[in-house]
């Protein structure tokens, strides 16, 4: 069993996948998507293919630690998740982790064009591996 780690926006959505012992969290890929129906399905056969037992759903915050929309939309996202696939969703703050990610990339040398198509796994790694590391006391 592994847990999926996502990074929830307006029009994509970066999935990052857990090693089976809930220790490295390793970027997937990035859905892009219209209708949240369409994601739900895609998100569907992606859990089912990985067998993911557990979510964490990045939780943006304002940097004063208040929840802006967002944040709501990411905690309805998050109940709809949980109702429809049965499975404990945690969030994860993700202040900064998009800019930690783009970091990352340009330190690796990655193009533009390239870094735009890959920002959101990343940032769902980030978000994945900071609650992985903090549920193992690390």
């Amino acid at each position: 069993m592994r847990t999926l780690g996502l990074d929830f926006g307006t029009r994509t959505l970066g999935l990052s996948l857990s090693d089976e012992t809930k220790t490295i969290a390793s970027a997937l890929k990035t859905i892009r998507y219209e209708k949240e129906e369409e994601l739900i399905k895609e998100l569907d056969s992606v859990m089912k293919e990985y067998s993911i037992d557990e979510l964490v759903l990045g939780l943006p915050k304002n940097m004063n630690n208040t929840i802006g929309p967002r944040g709501e939309a990411s905690i309805e996202f998050g109940k709809k998740l949980e109702e429809r696939f049965q499975i404990p969703v945690a969030f994860q703050d993700e202040r900064l982790s998009t800019v930690e990610a783009t970091h990352y990339m340009i330190e690796a040398d990655v193009s533009r064009k390239k870094r735009k198509k890959k920002i959101d796994s990343l940032a769902a790694n980030i978000i994945l591996q900071t609650y992985l590391d903090k549920k193992k006391g690390r």
